[in-house]
């Protein structure tokens, strides 16, 4: 009887072994710190296609990082960015508070005067190889929290004049914030394992060579 159970045991630390021992059970993934150029050398460059595509099949806003605050992810954005907290009520119906819209550098003081863009759009996303993701993964890029630069709080006005445009065809607004747009586009496109078409390639290699050649990008690549 003694034996039978000694052998059970020394079966199961066997077979914990290597969980335990594994890397990946071990640590969380190693942010990657780089420069834009290097990043920018890092997007494969494939031919984009839309067939098929529609926003239904990212599913959003769904219930956030946090499902027992009442939030959903668009609200848990709105939380995260704003520079004077607004108060929550009832429904997590967001009241008072303030942002700064990077895009065009404009201070607002209504939730409901802010959009949360995707850093690289639904369609965009799509077109890259999202068409490709289960459900659960597209999801899980339209409520991307892992990551500040995969949504952001800005006015209405200068997420609809970007619509679904990727760096070839549109640019923020605010020349101060045009760096840090290409790095965070970068990153994401890194982060989600997604490419990019020939024009788009080539404007983002103006500016990693240019104007934003000191600009740094992290990233960590998505679950």
């Amino acid at each position: 009887m003694i034996k039978n159970l000694l052998r059970g045991f020394s079966a199961l630390s066997l077979a914990l072994v290597p969980l335990l021992s594994s890397p990946a059970a071990l640590a969380a993934p190693t942010a990657e710190v780089i420069t834009l150029a290097d990043a920018v050398g890092l997007v494969k460059v494939v031919e984009e296609d839309r067939t098929g595509y529609t926003r239904t099949k990212f599913k959003h806003w769904n219930s956030g990082d946090d499902s027992s605050d009442g939030c959903n992810t668009r609200n848990e954005v709105l939380l995260a960015e704003a520079v004077v907290a607004p108060t929550v009520g009832a429904g997590c119906k967001l009241t008072g508070g303030a942002w700064t819209s990077y895009y065009d550098g404009q201070e607002v003081s209504s939730a409901g005067s802010l959009d949360i863009d995707h850093m690289v759009p639904l369609a965009e996303a799509w077109d890259s190889g999202a068409s490709a993701w289960s459900a659960s993964r597209r999801e899980a890029y339209a409520n991307d929290q892992g990551a500040a630069v995969s949504l952001v709080a800005v006015t209405a006005r200068t997420n609809r004049s970007k619509s679904d445009q990727d760096p070839a065809d549109w640019m923020p607004p605010s020349s101060k914030a045009q760096c840090r747009y290409v790095g965070e586009w970068v990153s994401t496109k890194l982060r989600w394992g997604l490419t990019a078409d020939d024009r788009e390639l080539e404007a983002l290699k103006v500016y990693s060579e240019g104007p934003c050649e000191d600009t740094i990008v992290r990233y960590t690549p998505a679950p």
